[in-house]
């Protein structure tokens, strides 16, 4: 009798922890889904307001849902849930549109029905120049590179920093784009180094946004992990923890 009673307590106690696994993986799916989304910088071209090695939360519900919100982007439906549109100036994650596998991150710059050039480095919307300021020079803090840093104020108000590193890039002068219905253009703030819808990115559809970053939770430099704790003391960007995007 004994020995029933406590084979049935350990398959009460395996079905328990079992459950308490299933509903932690549930719940983890529901906010990865529907709310927030871990991403890390891999790249330069959102410089210098975001660095390769911060890792951010990405908000998941703010443009509503897509199939691109869903894992594995099953194509259960096209379009968004609860959509509400990006702002001018937000700084986004987004899947490629060549290849809906890559995210990409970019600041949104032009609107549906906007006319976007860049003239000699500058921007304009809509005929319109975009005023910018030239700031003191940005240093890498990993080069010590020095590059030029302006202050860019867009129509709806938002300010944010640019880099120029090259007054002759590819990127510093081209051709009108007018962004179709429905679809967003995207440009990185480091403006010399950043591939975005001046080049092969092209338009973004707005069903291919996953969300806003919104606050940047960890960030570690010289491309370390976050999983090499050791390192943190040294590497650990303590400045940059919590920091709103």
């Amino acid at each position: 009798m004994t020995d029933n009673v406590k084979v049935e307590t350990e398959e009460n106690a395996v079905w328990e922890t079992v459950k308490v696994v299933v509903q932690a993986l549930l719940l983890a799916i529901v906010v990865r889904t529907f709310l927030f989304q871990p991403y890390t910088i891999p790249s330069g071209s959102m410089m210098n307001n975001l660095l390769v090695g911060d890792y951010l939360f990405v908000s998941k519900y703010s443009y509503g849902i897509s199939k691109h919100s869903i894992p594995f982007a099953p194509d259960f439906f096209n379009g968004r849930i609860f959509a509400s549109e990006p702002e001018r100036g937000d700084v986004a994650v987004f899947k490629l549109p060549s290849n809906p596998s890559i995210d990409y991150i970019k600041r949104v710059i032009g609107l549906p029905g906007d006319k976007i050039q860049m003239k000699q480095g500058v921007l304009f919307i809509n005929g319109e120049e975009v005023k910018q300021t030239r700031l003191d020079d940005y240093i890498n803090p990993e080069t010590g590179e020095a590059v030029a840093m302006f202050n860019e104020v867009l129509p709806n108000g938002v300010e944010h920093t640019t880099l120029h590193s090259d007054p002759f890039s590819n990127g510093d002068n081209t051709g009108v784009f007018e962004v179709p219905v429905g679809h967003y253009f995207m440009m990185g703030d480091n403006r010399d180094n950043s591939l975005d819808s001046r080049f092969d990115v092209g338009f973004v559809p707005f069903e291919n946004f996953v969300g806003p970053a919104r606050v940047i939770f960890f960030s570690v430099a010289n491309g370390s992990h976050p999983l090499y704790f050791w390192k943190w003391p040294s590497d650990m960007r303590f400045d940059r923890l919590f920091k709103g995007i």
